[in-house]
This record gives structure tokens, C-alpha cells and sequence, in this order.
């Protein structure tokens, strides 16, 4: 399931699109996890002309024209952020770093446009402390922007900070409650376990979609929050909601295929995960479809997938992606306790958040030393918002422990948010609860 600091899930992409009249540069919306249908330059979306890619290629031809535009400049690297995310193609992101860094030549003082685009680079990178950074220069130089308290919420968050995030999220709400606002504001309730306002802030960003694409997404995220709850009807009908306004979208596509995994449907669920990682071979995704394959007995398939996605990494790794948390939990998860515990002590440097709590406990477990695992996994369940995997990791070090009855507790508790978390790791959770089972 959706873990929340997967590679470009949640980095911070702001989508721009750049009006060919006199050049002038609007900002449509930004969005933390937007998942757009990927689409190059002069495709068609859902039957109409693909934004980003539109965007794209206004602002290069208007740079052709005027190559001192530092706006546009500021909005063509912005949106070749965005670029590599929706595409999966990291070498966007050097060409964003570009862009940005030509805007600021050119108007090196008050460019708080640049400042963000830098701040949502940052972000998808995974370099949140920079982020966070640029993102108060941002704000500090127009308070009114809410691009600038959206990259700083996304950073914040990240970064554990949980207060600042808020804060920085109320004041984007108070100056733009549109589709990137409450997007942000429903991962914000889901962090801390609030299913019922995730749902309506979500709900509220589907009532302000304005284009195909952001409808799709919101029923993508409307879905893996059902998901999420074992909900699997819901999830289906959004999926196929989003599914209409448009079709062979990737983050549909890849809740559908949980959904027919979880249902038992193999062949579509094989299907599923195969166009996922055809249409965006992400690093998450790609682990996800080997898993599931592995999870069927299919053990050479699925070392197939996780060659794939050391090359994936590589690629990643080659455009200043750091990547640490996924490296540690697929580590963890099969059997390399020393790479686990290397890219997990790596990236809890980096950022003190849940997630990198919950990677570093699950490292130190599959090392052997549960001791120290058990207050980090206590730590990464603590807001009340975990997901079924993390409940599941610190029921395994509970039971490591002896702690049987708190292990039960929370072993059962996994199972019943969502009894078909993972094909690999929800048959290990069940197996080890029910050998924990008090006699009759």
C-alpha cells in the first residue's frame, strides 16, 4: 500500500501553465502528490491537450522569443519538475535545476517564483531541509503566496515537523482553498488518523478539479484511502469514477490492481501491476509488482522486477534522487539487514518523520536487536495514523520481545485496518499472530 514518503509520491510539484499571449505566466495549481497521466509534449489526455506537456512547450517557444524572461524560466523549471515526476524520468530534473537557476541569474533579488520552483525540486529530490528553507526565503519574501506555504508545508512534513506543517497549511488554506490546499490538508488529517476530514478534503478538492487529470487524481486518492480501510468496494468504484475522466491513468490503474490482488483476481491484478511499471517505472512500483509476483511463488519474475529496480535507483540516484527509505525497507523485507540498517540510519539523519522512525525500527529488526527497534516503532505509530504496515512492523518486534499480548493487540489491529495490506507482508502478519494465538 501507499507508503507516504515513496519516491515523488509526495514530492512537491507546481504545475504552471504558460499563456503564448504577451507571455504572461499564470499559475494554474500546485500539488504535493498530484498524480497526473504522463503524456509528452503534443499528446492528448482524457481527449484533450495534456496541460503540463502544453505548458512545457509554451514556455520554451516564449523563451525563444525573449531568453531574458526570467518568469518563464521560473515556470518551465517548475513544470519540468512536475515533468519528472508524472513521467518517471529523472533526467527532468537536472533540466529543472536549470531552468531555475537561469530565472535567478536573471532576476537574482525578489524572484520568489524561482525560490519556490527550487523549494518543489528540493522536495522531490528528498533534500527537505533545503526545501523547508527555500520555502521560508519564499514566503518570507511574499507572504501571500500560496505556492511558497505549500512547498514549506510539504517540507515540514516531512521533516516531522508536525505543528509547523500545520501552521504553514492553514495559512495556504486561508489564501487559496483550492485543489492543491486541500489536497495537502486531507494528507495532513490522514497523518494524524482522521479518516472522516481526509475524506471531505479530499471530497473538496474533487469539487474544484478543473481539468480531467486532477478529477482522476482525487479519485486515485480517494481510493487508496479506502484502500487503506479494507474498503475494496469503495476503492473499485472510485477507481472506476476516475477511470472515465481519464482512462489509463497510472495511480487508477495501480489502486485497481490492489484492489483485483486483494479480490484474488490474479490475472488482473498481473495486468494491472504490469501497465503501472510500463506506463511509470517508479522505484514503489516496480517493488510492488516483484512483491506481488513473489507473493504468488513466481520467485524468478520477481527477481527480475528488483533488477529492474536497481537500475531504476541508479538512474534516480544519477538525477540527486535520495531514496534511502525505500532502499532500507526492501532491504529489511528480504533478508540484508546490513543494507537495511545503512540506508535506514541515512535517511532518519536526513528527516525525523514517521516513516523514517518506522524504516529504522524494521531495520534493527531484521538485524536482531528489537530493544532498541521497539521505541522507534512505538515513535512511527504514535499520531494515530498508521498504516497497516507500520502496526504490523511493531507487532513483530512486540512478539520478537515476548510481549505477546501487545503483539496480538497490534497484529490484529493491522489486519483489521486493511487485512490485504500487502501480498508479501499481510499472509507473514496473520501467520504470526495466529502462532501467538492464546490456548484454549
Amino acid at each position: 500500500m501507499r507508503r507516504r514518503t515513496a519516491v515523488l509520491s509526495v514530492s512537491a510539484g507546481v504545475l504552471f501553465a504558460v499563456t503564448s499571449v504577451a507571455g504572461a505566466t499564470t499559475v494554474v495549481h500546485d500539488r504535493t502528490t498530484a498524480q497526473q497521466q504522463p503524456a509528452a509534449a503534443g499528446t492528448t489526455v482524457g481527449g484533450a491537450v495534456d496541460p503540463l506537456a502544453a505548458a512545457v512547450t509554451a514556455a520554451q517557444r516564449r523563451l525563444e522569443q525573449v531568453p531574458g524572461d526570467w518568469t518563464t524560466w521560473a515556470a518551465l523549471g517548475t513544470a519540468y519538475v512536475e515533468q519528472a515526476r508524472v513521467t518517471a524520468d529523472p533526467s527532468y530534473y537536472d533540466k529543472a535545476d536549470g531552468a531555475l537557476a537561469r530565472s535567478l541569474a536573471l532576476r537574482p533579488d525578489g524572484n520568489d517564483a524561482a525560490l519556490a520552483g527550487q523549494a518543489a525540486l528540493a522536495n522531490a529530490r528528498h533534500d527537505f531541509r533545503a526545501a523547508a528553507a527555500l520555502g521560508e526565503q519564499v514566503v518570507a519574501l511574499n507572504p501571500f503566496s500560496a505556492t511558497g506555504w505549500g512547498v514549506l508545508t510539504d517540507a515540514r512534513t516531512q521533516l516531522g515537523d508536525t505543528a509547523g506543517a500545520t501552521a504553514a497549511l492553514q495559512r495556504m488554506l486561508e489564501l487559496d482553498p483550492g485543489i492543491a490546499s486541500f489536497t495537502r490538508a486531507s494528507y495532513d488529517a490522514e497523518l494524524r488518523g482522521d479518516r472522516v476530514n481526509a475524506r471531505w478534503a479530499l471530497e473538496q478538492a474533487l469539487a474544484t478539479a478543473q481539468s480531467p487529470a486532477d478529477e482522476a487524481w482525487c479519485h486515485a486518492h480517494l481510493a487508496t484511502l479506502a484502500l487503506a480501510d479494507g474498503d475494496r468496494d469503495e476503492a473499485a468504484a472510485q477507481v472506476t469514477a476516475g477511470l472515465l475522466a481519464t482512462p489509463g491513468d497510472p495511480s487508477l490503474l495501480l489502486v485497481r490492481a490492489r484492489v483485483d490482488a486483494g479480490r484474488g483476481d490474479v490475472d488482473a491484478a498481473l495486468a494491472g501491476f504490469r501497465a503501472v511499471v510500463e506506463a511509470r517505472p517508479l522505484p514503489e512500483n516496480v517493488v510492488e509488482y516483484g512483491e506481488y509476483l513473489e507473493s504468488l511463488g513466481r520467485d524468478a519474475e520477481a527477481a527480475q522486477q528488483y533488477a529492474v529496480v536497481d537500475t531504476v535507483r541508479r538512474l534516480f540516484a544519477a538525477g540527486g534522487v535520495a531514496d534511502d527509505l525505500s532502499v532500507a525497507l526492501f532491504a529489511a523485507d528480504h533478508g540484508d539487514p546490513g543494507t537495511a540498517l545503512a540506508a535506514a540510519t541515512a535517511e532518519r539523519e536526513r528527516r525525523q518523520n514517521t516513516d523514517s522512525a518506522d524504516a529504522l525500527a524494521w531495520a534493527l529488526h531484521s538485524a536482531g536487536r528489537d530493544a532498541e527497534a521497539l521505541p522507534l516503532a512505538e515513535e512511527a505509530t504514535a499520531l494515530g495514523g498508521a498504516g497497516a504496515v507500520a502496526l504490523y512492523h511493531r507487532g513483530a518486534i512486540e512478539a520478537a520481545l515476548g510481549l505477546d499480548d501487545r503483539a496480538r493487540a497490534t497484529l490484529t489491529q493491522a489486519l483489521d485496518t486493511n487485512p490485504s495490506f500487502s501480498p508479501l507482508l499481510a499472509p507473514r502478519a496473520q501467520q504470526l499472530l495466529d502462532s501467538l494465538a492464546v490456548p484454549a
